[in-house]
């Protein structure tokens, strides 16, 4: 089987931090792109971040921008999500999701593989 699988989720108070990780079986994550993305109660599915295979580049959405840090460790077939200076707002399910390609463009509507999500939740 060909899986995803996300953790580190919780409930942190505004201003804390959490480090997100995305572990893949039975496949490995050398040639594909990873991205991160997040869906709030009520609301669409939006993209977070995403890394091209190599780790060589990013980006991110401007609301992650300067707080949020995606990575990967490609011997260890994972990548990571770390939260910074979390805000209520942050309060969404987060998944990851692959791709086959290089570069750090991750379309909602067009990766192959998605995990099954963690919670955050951001509230005092």
């Amino acid at each position: 089987q060909l899986q995803l699988v996300e953790s580190g989720g919780g409930f942190v108070q505004p201003g804390g931090s959490l480090r997100l990780s995305c572990v893949a079986s039975g496949f490995s994550l050398d040639n594909y792109k990873i991205g991160w993305f997040r869906q709030a109660p009520g609301k669409e599915r939006e993209a977070v971040s995403c890394i091209s295979s190599g780790g060589g580049s990013t980006n991110y959405a401007d609301s992650a921008k300067g707080r949020f840090t995606i990575s990967r460790d490609n011997a260890k077939n994972a990548v990571y999500l770390q939260m910074n200076s979390l805000k209520p707002e942050d309060t969404a399910v987060y998944y990851c999701s692959a791709r086959r390609g290089s570069s750090a463009w991750c379309p909602p509507g067009g990766m192959d593989y998605w995990g099954k999500g963690t919670l955050v939740t951001v509230s005092s």
